[in-house]
């Protein structure tokens, strides 16, 4: 699992978040993210600039085995896919879904071998 938090002022909100939870804010990098680092145990996270216009937000990412099958049943009951998978180099692919309720999920299938994968490149 992943979090974002989506904040029109990226500098603000790392430094927000650093000083209340301490956690570990990287520096920006792919135009306006910054990964995070939260306490041993928990999930790790990013912290992104909304563009303007756009509202803060919070998503949560679970990662999953099979994307495409998830995002089909997803369907099969009742959800809506909003974005189509797209890769990220070197790490998997992500999508987001809507459940019946309107409520936006993502969901990210990791590439066997990346870095921090679980899944070794061969069996």
């Amino acid at each position: 699992m992943h979090f974002e938090i989506a904040s029109p002022n990226l500098e603000r909100a790392a430094a927000f978040y650093q000083e209340l939870f301490d956690w570990g804010v990287g520096e920006e990098q792919i135009d306006g993210y910054r990964l995070v680092e939260t306490s041993e145990g928990s999930i790790g996270g990013g912290l992104l600039r909304t563009p303007e216009g756009v509202f803060p937000y919070v998503t949560i990412y679970v990662g999953v085995e099979n994307l495409l099958e998830t995002l089909k049943r997803a369907e099969e009951l009742g959800g809506k896919t909003v974005v189509e998978p797209m890769p990220i180099p070197g790490a998997g692919t992500f999508a987001m879904f809507q459940d019946p309720d309107g409520v936006m999920l993502g969901l990210f299938q990791e590439t066997p071998g990346s870095v921090g994968s679980d899944t070794p490149t061969t069996r």
